[in-house]
């Protein structure tokens, strides 16, 4: 065919325009091929693999149902498909939000959500919040979905169902984080599922789908960190920081300092996952967890950026791995942990 079509011009001698002609065939057949390979290459990297090799075991287990503040520890949750949980007790399933404009608040800019400590009752269906110099105060997490209207808020700008939790609990965060009587909300995520697409900035990050990104979270609903790394950082602190400093999901030990940036697929108890994107660190890591404090030399995330910053992330160094569930079941504490 290509031979007829050079030779079919004046003089058996090919025209310019059969010259320009195969050249933009063998252009199109070039990027098809390619478009075919890169494809066939995405397929392949969404399956997971047939070997495993056991890298450690998990050694804690934190949910954090409401976004920045305290953690419950727990022997073992339930992966769902917007994250951790047991029973009504879920990650990053309710937030703080201003009341002029429904957006949220984080320990970013007021560390002392970090002191609103969430507990749950033995049915995991009503949530208590304390806080030091507070009242507890109760939130019943079943009655807010079976009887509230479903409104909205946002996440990084982008718009969220949210069921606001009424006015007791409002006037109580806002006593405690505002010293007033009003200005802030806590709100419910209602849904089963993620709504939200990735961010423009975490496009970057192309195994990241929106699939990933979790209830109210800031970019997927699952995040790992190792026992290994968390120690290294201390090693160059003058004061060290817990590793529930880091906000994780999961903590697991056996693995080396940092091993887990290179894990591509994991496995824990019958749940699979993949890394789908490195945790990038923000100025809340400085805050300690028991005191509600942001250190004043700004560590351990000064340390952080001396050694862990990675190429096109500008500043923000890496700390764990932030995974999205593609086998959903349960994981429990001493659970073998497993990378393929």
């Amino acid at each position: 065919m290509l031979s007829k079509l050079l030779n079919d011009g004046a003089g058996g001698k090919p025209t310019a325009g059969q010259l320009l002609a195969v050249a933009a065939g063998v252009g199109v057949a070039t990027a098809l091929g390619y478009g075919v390979y890169r494809l066939l290459q995405y397929r392949a990297a969404q399956q997971p693999p047939s070997e495993w090799h056991r890298v450690g075991e998990v050694s804690d287990l934190w949910i954090y149902p409401i976004k920045s503040c305290g953690a419950v520890r727990v022997r073992q949750f339930q992966c769902s498909p917007i994250g951790p949980q047991v029973g009504f007790l879920r990650d990053r399933i309710f937030m703080v939000v201003k009341s002029a404009d429904g957006k949220f608040i984080t320990g970013r800019s007021h560390p002392t959500l970090v002191l609103v400590q969430p507990a749950f009752d033995a049915q995991y269906e009503r949530m208590t919040l304390s806080a030091p110099g507070m009242m507890d105060i109760g939130v019943d997490v079943r009655k807010l979905l079976e009887s509230s209207a479903p409104g909205s808020a946002e996440v990084w700008d982008q718009p969220v169902t949210a069921v606001d939790c009424g006015e007791e609990v409002a006037r109580w965060l806002s006593r405690f984080l505002l010293s007033e009587d009003f200005g802030l909300r806590l709100v419910y995520y209602p849904l089963d599922r993620p709504t939200r697409p990735v961010r423009e900035k975490n496009r970057i990050h192309r195994l990241l789908t929106a699939r990933d990104s979790g209830a109210l979270h800031d970019a997927t609903s699952y995040m790992l960190v190792s026992e290994g790394s968390v120690a290294d950082v201390n090693a160059r602190l003058d004061k060290p920081v817990p590793a529930l400093q880091y906000r994780a999901n999961i903590l697991v030990k056996g693995p080396s300092a940092f091993e887990e940036d290179d894990w591509r697929w994991i496995r824990i108890g019958d749940t699979v996952y993949r890394n789908v994107k490195p945790c990038t660190r923000c100025l809340f890591t400085n805050v300690d967890p028991e005191t509600g404090v942001s250190s004043p030399e700004q560590e351990p995330l000064t340390t952080l950026r001396k050694y862990r910053l990675k190429p096109g992330l500008g500043q923000s160094p890496v700390v764990g791995m932030q995974m999205g569930i593609r086998t959903l079941g349960a994981i429990g504490l001493g659970d073998a942990v497993y990378v393929g």
